[in-house]
């Protein structure tokens, strides 16, 4: 159950979708199993990203 309305938040965040599935992956890894500080920390990584806070480093493979 969600709390919060992540599929709009994500639509009107801009981000690429691969982007937004990067920090979906990290995030889920990092809380798995606590759904509410998933929802919480998904958005504000949204916003700190959208608001040019942080970076979203990229992964380099080679």
């Amino acid at each position: 159950m969600e709390m919060f309305d992540l599929e709009k938040i994500k639509r009107e965040s801009g981000l690429p979708a691969a982007e937004l599935t990067q920090i979906e992956e990290e995030i889920r890894r990092e809380f798995e199993g606590d759904e509410m500080m998933f929802e919480l920390h998904l958005i504000r990584a949204i916003r700190a990203i959208k608001e040019g806070w942080v970076v979203l480093e990229e992964k380099k493979t080679g």
